[in-house]
């Protein structure tokens, strides 16, 4: 270690041993370690996950570190083992092992730095340590045989939330590079301590394509939060609407705000179904109640909030004030992890199930869409293997996943992206293509931004004239009837607007 000098706690400020196993001088060297982690990690990351991690026992084979919940257990183990491990050997030159294990709830934790809210009761999780774990699956498909869909309910105050797959925890999310920030942040979410503070990530909103985990993820995090004993409310957009007019129809509709006001935690999933104005402003009341009480909201959407142009605007700015966090496409490398996973558990049930390396990087190369086709592939070469009863190979393979494999999907194209595009062809600002200005310089690349979007979008007609500047709906289709009009004679324009639509799909 450096040189430089160090904070050392003395002897009187060192918290005293519970028991007569670590020596003061351990203490201080464990200090050391701490003070080391906290210079290499930063004092956001330490403040998160190491402030409660604590020095339990010193032998002669190493050091027994404790944490107080299964959830801060299997995170450390499965994230900073091996780096708390280097910085040990550091300081404890004799230390082979470095265990970490989950801390009495009859011994309190030490008073250090930053740690002074209440912690979770021990047994409040139901996170494994990875060694303990099943085999992990394929994000939204299990990996083990359960004889049923196990399913449960969340429920709060009489109020019942959508049925929760017991599969689809956090120990059986695989996680890649395309997803570790969404899965991060949905873990601090459920180890964020209570107290004064409010929640740090509120609202979180994910948002991913199908099949990509987003509901693996929100699923996790209900069933994590109630196993904790938070009062949470898993609820997909269908189920809240269905929720409210329902009270409505009861006549209790008071009943119904109240007890989604009550509750710690909110999990709203797909909320890009949300329709309907009475609907949605309740939905922003509710939203409002529960963020300015500091209670926790989670949503999923397929889209981000700048997208989800029929939801109220105050719904929106309250998504944009929060984390937004998207799971990109599966890499290939998850792809295979997720195949692997799933041909582990059919293996289950059939032993003799084998899948070749070169068959299961032939499908990770050629499915590239998310872990439900995936899924699919897998169960098609179960069929060929087992009906057919020939080993698999990429022949096999090819054949038994073909109605799979799909041809590249075409890029989502943004309304904003080609506003701006159009703009800087035309030696114009997007500004003045959303003006009223009736120039003939704007005129014209401002249809052909309408017509572009038109063309190149799912948009409505008042959805693109809404992003145009608040147009009314005969604008854009007159916009767009007259290039189609332009293009038919003018092959100069037919040129210019397919170099623009080239550009869009690479960019």
């Amino acid at each position: 270690m450096s040189s430089s000098p160090r904070r050392i706690m003395s002897d009187s400020k060192i918290p005293q041993p519970p028991s007569g196993d670590i020596t003061n001088d351990d203490l201080q060297r464990w200090e050391r370690v701490r003070q080391r982690l906290r210079a290499e990690l930063g004092d956001a990351i330490y403040d998160s996950w190491f402030t409660r991690l604590e020095l339990d026992r010193v032998d002669l084979n190493g050091l027994a570190l404790t944490v107080p919940t299964k959830f801060l257990k299997s995170w450390m183990q499965t994230h900073y083992l091996d780096r708390i491990k280097a910085r040990v050997i550091g300081e404890f030159v004799s230390a082979e092992r470095v265990t970490i294990e989950l801390r009495s709830p009859s011994r309190k934790s030490k008073p250090r730095e930053a740690d002074i809210a209440p912690t979770r009761n021990e047994n409040s999780s139901t996170f494994v340590p990875p060694s303990k774990r099943q085999p992990e699956v394929a994000n939204g498909v299990s990996s083990r045989r359960a004889p049923s869909r196990s399913v449960g309910r969340v429920d709060t105050d009489g109020f019942a939330g959508s049925p929760l797959d017991r599969r689809l925890s956090f120990s059986t999310f695989l996680v890649g590079p395309s997803n570790q920030l969404a899965y991060a942040a949905a873990c601090r979410v459920v180890e964020q301590r209570g107290g004064d503070s409010a929640p740090l990530f509120n609202p979180l909103y994910t948002h991913a394509a199908v099949g990509l985990g987003k509901t693996h993820l929100l699923q996790a995090v209900a069933q994590a939060a109630n196993e904790s004993r938070r009062r949470v409310v898993y609820l997909t957009a269908e189920k809240f609407m269905s929720g409210f007019v329902s009270s409505l129809t009861a006549n209790t509709a008071i009943a119904f705000k109240e007890s989604l006001r009550a509750i710690d935690m909110l999990i709203v999933d797909d909320v890009q179904f949300l329709q309907g104005k009475s609907i949605q402003q309740e939905f922003c009341h509710t939203l409002n109640a529960l963020i300015d009480a500091g209670r926790q909201v989670v949503v999923a959407a397929d889209r981000p909030p700048s997208e989800l142009e029929t939801l109220d605007e105050r719904v929106l700015s309250r998504f944009k004030g929060g984390l937004c966090v998207d799971i990109d496409p599966l890499d290939e490398g998850l792809r295979v992890k997720i195949l692997e996973a799933r041909i582990a558990a059919a293996r289950e049930t059939q032993p003799n199930f084998s899948v070749p390396s070169e068959v299961i990087a032939y499908v990770a190369r050629t499915i590239m869409t998310n872990g439900r086709d995936l899924e699919g592939a897998v169960n098609r070469l179960l069929a060929h293997s087992t009906l057919n009863g020939a080993p698999i190979s990429v022949a096999t393979a090819e054949a038994a996943i073909r109605d799979l494999v799909r041809t590249q999907e075409p890029k989502r194209v943004k309304i904003d992206d080609i506003q701006k595009l159009v703009a800087s062809h035309y030696n114009i600002s997007r500004a003045d293509i959303l003006s009223s200005r009736r120039t003939a310089n704007v005129v014209r690349p401002r249809q052909i931004a309408m017509y572009l979007s038109k063309v190149l979008t799912l948009r409505s007609l008042p959805e693109i004239g809404r992003r145009f500047g608040g147009r009314d709906h005969t604008t854009v289709l007159h916009a767009v009837r007259k290039i189609e009009d332009l293009a038919s004679k003018d092959q100069g324009l037919v040129e210019v607007i397919d170099l623009l639509k080239r550009i869009l799909s690479e960019q």
